[in-house]
């Protein structure tokens, strides 16, 4: 790509506005995974005796539950974020470069 062509992408309020979304549903993303997270280690480190909780007949524990939470819930935001990708990012993309190729 020639310094013209990276210019006319860098300058295209088509790019600004892709790289805007993007990079603000990626922080959403992640503030909201690491609530999660740190909730979760907060929990661990004042809730002890909440997480000690039998759950059901007694084998499993809140803490157990809790932590399988917070793995299933980062690849349900992973997934989220990959849905959006393939749709609308890559639509925009795709806008953009046949504009850009135009």
């Amino acid at each position: 790509m020639n310094d013209d062509a990276h210019l006319r992408v860098l300058n295209s309020p088509q790019f600004k506005d892709l790289v805007r979304r993007r990079t603000g549903f990626a922080w959403t993303l992640s503030v909201i995974m690491l609530g999660i997270y740190f909730g979760f280690i907060a929990l661990v480190a004042f809730a002890k005796p909440l997480l000690a909780m039998k759950v059901g007949a007694g084998v499993t524990s809140l803490g157990i539950v809790l932590g399988l939470v917070v793995i299933i819930s980062a690849f349900l935001l992973t997934g989220v974020y990959v849905r959006r990708a393939n749709g609308e990012f890559d639509e925009m993309t795709a806008r953009l470069k046949a504009e850009l190729e135009s």
